[in-house]
Formats: C-alpha cells, structure tokens, sequence
C-alpha cells in the first residue's frame, strides 16, 4: 500500500493558447489535509477539473494509492474514491436533500427501498461526522453552510477516501467556516485525504498540514504548514513581496453624497429584510456595512441602486432624491453618478456568454464613444477592453474570450474595471474580493482607497470582517435588517462581534 493518495506526474493542459497546466508535480500524502493557492487563474480549477475528470489531461500520469489510473468523467473519479465540493454547488434546488444525496447513485430497482436505506446510510454519515441535515428539506430553503454540507454528505456516501473542496468558505459565515474545518479535521481523522483549493492564507496555516503553490500554470513550491508563513507563501504565489495590510491616510469628508432615510424593504413574501435604515455617506469617505450574511445588507445594496423595491424611506443621491418605492431605473442612476458593484458577479454583474469586451461595457453600451450611428462601434469597444485589461491585469489579456472562460478573481476585475473607469460619484461595492487571490486583493483594496482619496463616496459590504475594520472609515453594523450600531474601524472584532449578534445593539437600543 503507497503512503501517498494521489501522485500527478507532468500534468499538462492547453486551452488553445492558454497553457493552463504546466508539467505539473504534485505529492499527497493520505489522512492529511494538503492546500492548493495560487493567484487567480494559476490553474488550479484545472489541476483538480483533470483529477475528478472533468478534463482530461494532454500529458502526464494520474497515480491513486500507488496504482496508474485513467479518469476519464467524473463517475470513473467517484469510482476511485474521489469527490468534489465545487464553488457553485451541484444541488437540484427544487429536490430534498435525500433526492440530492441518491441522485446518480440509486442503488435498488425499487424506489422505496432504495429511498430506505439511503435515509439509513445518511443518518450513519450525519452522526459519525457530525453533518446533521434535514433529510426531507428541500435545498432552495437551505442557508448555503447547510448545502455545502449536503455536497459532502454526498461525497462520502459515494464511498469518496479524498475529497476535493474548491474555494469552499467563499459563501459562508466565519461561524459556518469554523463548523467545516472542524468536519474537515474529522474527516482527516478517519483516515480520508482532503485537498483544499482556497486564496485564504490564514486559511491554509490553521487548518493543512502541507500546502502547495500554483503560479502561472506551474507548481513552484510545495511546503509543510507549520515551516512556512503567510507572507512567505504570499510572495510565492505572486512571485513578489506582497503588501498584506491597507495602508491609507486619514479620510477628508466633505459633502454629504449618498443620504439614505427610513428606509424599509420587504421582500416578495411581505418579510421585512431592512427596516427603519438611516446613515449619509460624504465625498472623501469610505462607510462599510458589518454583518452575517442574511441580515439585510443586500437588499439594502439592491433598493439603493434601483434593483429592488423599497417599501418606504428616501434616498438622495447628490442631493436628489432616487425614486426608491416606485421606478428607480438602474440605467439613470448610472447617468447621474451612482456605480454599483454587485455581491453576485454571475447572476448580476455579467453575462458569462458574452466576451469579457462586451461586458466591460455592459450597463453604458449607450455611450456616444461606443457607437457608430446606431450601431456598436466594435472596434472602440474593445479598445476600450484592452485599456481595462492592462490597467486591472486581468488574465487571460483576451478582450474576445467568453466571460465564462475567466477565473473567479478575473472576473470580479471586469465587473471593477467596469464600474470604476466610469468615475462615479458614488461606488457601492458589495463583497468586492470573494473569490479573489492575496495579490488581486491588494490591488482591489488600492483602488477602493484610491476611489475615496479622489473624492468619492464609497459604500462596502463583506462578510469579511477583516476587510471591513481595513477599508472603512466608518464602519456600520446590520443586525436583522436594522443598523444596530456605528464604530471607528478601530473597534475590536470582539465589540463588533456582539453587535454582529445583536447583544450590543439591543443594549444601545435600550439606552
């Protein structure tokens, strides 16, 4: 029996002219949790798309407990003893977590006794590693920390001894993040094999036990945890000394830009998500919003930039007030100095058919300098991609390759570049670096500083706790949808955690 559960020897992979994988070496030993980084990009969604055959690889060998295999779709992974938790979860919503866990590996003829020793498998893999989900939800009803759960749930119950998980905090919670890395380590336990694809750093120290580093399609290193650091790392994956704090002077508010009053937002089932909002936002300044996912800071982000309904309340933009409870239109808002960077890059912010030229104009395509008469002046058009394309190092540098084909980081730097270049007023920015690497953060957060120092008014959302207390010169906290405090970004995570939790707030609120 080999000590090593995978070994890949010189993995390559070529995209037509993108080299994804370069003659890629990579060593895993079993019952341990190794960390795959790199910027985005580097090739590793590759790498692991290669090992759970969704791709399969031009050269190089695939080596799972000492033997040479050939993985050719995902089922000959599963049969090796592989699965993967993706990024964007492989859930049928509108199907119970039961139906989800048997989907593609029903194993009777009959449905019913299949359905029965299913539910008694899935009781034993709940108990053992402490997975407990609700058999008969249904998934669309579910907080994401429980669907990644179900993702697992169905790894193991397919018999997986390595389990793949990409980027697998992006979506949760800091108390969700801490849950998985307990099941993480349990798993480990037992014996099985964890890969670990993430861009957190901190990430990697608490919880591998070694990590290997991607840089432009290559493994250029590959260290024990505890021998390493975060800013040696860092430096690896970016092949550069690495700024991992915000450096910033004092902010210089001036007039009041973006006024937001009383506002309220229900949601289609009449259920308050924002309640009784009030804070104003001044040139020169930058306001970031704290709390747990859930708690009403997107429907504030979508009721300010038109994209939803407000209830009740007012909000002033340059001192003119936003139609917000009637027809705010998005398009007009843009025309009068409102940019908007969307929490959710796929279903908002891009259209992933479209080629990155396309959406880096998407929203202003009525501009007079991209069109021709009445047409699209094609060749501006991508000029003008190319010009972004250089000033936010998005990779691939190909204003003609479809959005899709982009990584996650990359992606996110269209949608920036898009909103940033039009010199807005005012920038609302909803989880700016999710799914983003160390080295594209630092440049995002350059920029964000960048934006207040020229005179704008910026509003940030993240769940990012830490990015929050980085960026902001003041830093607002949602609980249940009401602003249950104001701090200085100086605020210890412990103070901003209980007002996060609503034991503060509801003091104050006292008071």
């Amino acid at each position: 029996m080999s000590e090593l559960a995978i070994e890949l020897k010189g993995i390559d992979k070529s995209f037509g002219l993108v080299h994804a994988n370069r003659n890629i070496n990579l060593k895993v030993r079993k019952g341990t949790i190794h960390g795959i980084i790199g910027e985005n990009g580097a090739g590793k969604s590759t790498l692991m798309s290669i090992l759970y055959g969704f791709y399969q690889a031009d050269r190089g060998d695939i080596v799972i407990d000492g033997k040479t295999i050939k993985i050719r779709d995902p089922n000959a992974a599963i049969a090796a003893g592989i699965g993967m938790v993706h990024q964007h979860f492989m859930l049928v919503e509108n199907f119970t977590v039961l139906e989800n866990i048997m989907l593609g590996a029903e194993e009777s003829q009959i449905l019913n006794a299949g359905i029965t020793k299913a539910r008694a498998e899935l009781k034993r893999l709940e108990k053992e590693y402490a997975l407990e989900v609700d058999p008969d939800a249904v998934i669309e009803e579910l907080p994401v920390g429980i669907q990644q759960r179900v993702e697992i749930l169905k790894a193991l119950y397919r018999k997986a001894d390595i389990l793949i998980l990409d980027e697998p905090t992006g979506v949760l919670t800091p108390a969700e993040a801490d849950h998985l890395f307990r099941i993480l380590g349990q798993l480990k336990d037992e014996g099985k094999t964890v890969l670990l694809i993430t861009h957190k750093l901190r990430e990697i120290m608490a919880i591998t036990d070694e990590v290997s580093v991607m840089r432009r399609g290559e493994m250029v290193a590959t260290r024990t945890t505890k021998e390493t650091s975060v800013e040696e790392l860092a430096e690896l994956m970016v092949g550069r000394r690495v700024l991992l704090r915000v450096e910033k002077g004092e902010a210089k508010p001036a007039d009041v830009k973006l006024s937001v009053k009383n506002l309220t937002v229900r949601d289609s089932r009449g259920v308050t998500m924002v309640e009784d909002v009030s804070f104003d936002i001044r040139a020169g300044e930058i306001v970031g919003i704290a709390g747990v996912a859930g708690n009403g800071q997107s429907e504030l982000l979508e009721a300010i930039s038109g994209i939803r309904r407000a209830t009740s309340g007012t909000v002033l933009l340059n001192g003119r007030e936003i139609d917000v409870t009637g027809n705010a239109d998005p398009a007009d808002l843009r025309r009068r100095g409102l940019a908007h960077v969307p929490e959710d890059r796929h279903h908002v912010g891009l259209v992933l058919k479209f080629e990155e030229s396309e959406n880096a104009i998407l929203g202003y395509h009525d501009d007079a300098k991209y069109r021709r008469g009445m047409l699209l002046d094609v060749d501006a058009i991508r000029a003008d991609a190319e010009a972004k394309i250089a000033a936010y190092d998005i990779r691939p540098p190909n204003p003609r390759l479809k959005t899709a084909n982009f990584s996650g980081g990359n992606q996110q730097k269209i949608v920036l570049a898009r909103e940033m270049e039009r010199n807005p007023d005012v920038l609302i920015i909803g989880q700016p670096t999710r799914g983003v690497d160390v080295g594209a953060i630092e440049f995002i957060h350059k920029r964000i500083i960048e934006m207040r120092d020229q005179g704008k008014a910026v509003l940030l959302v993240s769940v990012e706790l830490d990015e929050i207390r980085a960026l902001s010169d003041r830093i607002l906290v949602m609980f249940a949808g009401r602003v249950v405090g104001e701090r200085a970004p100086d605020a210890t995570e412990g103070e901003l955690g209980l007002l996060m939790a609503g034991v503060e707030g509801r003091k104050e609120a006292a008071e």
